[in-house]
């Protein structure tokens, strides 16, 4: 697991990111008594899987999750508890995932052997995905802002376009996390960006993160008056 991890009770400082890959901590899953911190929910869901990979990565993005909040608020990860915010579109508690009082923002991605984790005193999104393939990138963009379609046809190599793409999907549904308004904001609402650079999106701060070879990632920090930036 690779991690940065900055003091996240200060709302200027970044996220804490963790990066696990997921075929190095699936053995420790199927250990004896391995998934006793989980909630019944939890195990429920992860049984529900037909392919083990989806089950291994399930399990071991949701007990990473326990163990880091339940160090960050000091309890046993079998304590932790869950909550959901309200939904900034309709009003109701179907918004991000939280924990009572809101103590630590937190929030959680998976792909492929990747799972990202982001710790944060404001509200925070992740997001990591696999690059796909040039046709897939090319179905999906029309679904993004028509500046970001046209950044990404303007792309010179087709080779090219899997990781402009990704880049500038994880950026959105990194923001859409951050929110809790996921995609019931459509994708070709706000501007990300699909360039070098991500834009610059209103009370947020977007934020690509190191990733592994084929895949992209980014983070969506809530901006306040001690971590305003620009």
């Amino acid at each position: 697991m690779t991690s940065v991890a900055p003091d996240i009770s200060d709302p200027a400082s970044s996220p804490a990111v963790h990066v696990i890959r997921v075929s190095e901590h699936a053995a420790a899953t199927r250990v004896a008594g391995a998934l006793a911190p989980l909630s019944e929910e939890e195990r429920g869901r992860a049984a529900a899987f037909v392919r083990e990979v989806d089950r291994e990565r399930y399990l071991v993005a949701h007990l990473a999750l326990r163990r880091e909040l339940g160090a960050l608020l000091d309890l046993d990860p079998a304590d932790v508890r869950f909550a959901r915010a309200d939904c900034p579109m309709c009003g109701a508690p179907h918004g991000r995932p939280t924990v009572p009082g809101d103590p630590v923002h937190f929030s959680l991605s998976h792909a492929g052997d990747v799972v990202l984790l982001a710790f944060a005193a404001v509200p925070v999104g992740v997001d990591v995905e696999e690059f796909p393939s040039v046709a897939s990138a090319r179905e999906t963009m029309t679904a993004l802002h028509p500046r970001e379609r046209a950044e990404l046809a303007a792309v010179p190599d087709a080779a090219a376009l899997p990781a402009a793409f990704t880049r500038c999907w994880t950026r959105k549904e990194a923001y859409l996390k951050g929110t809790g308004a996921g995609l019931g904001e459509d994708p070709s609402v706000t501007y990300v960006s699909a360039l070098e650079e991500p834009a610059r999106v209103p009370g947020w701060q977007l934020t690509d993160l190191p990733a592994p070879a084929g895949y992209a990632a980014a983070s969506a920090l809530r901006k306040t008056a001690t971590n305003e930036t620009d």
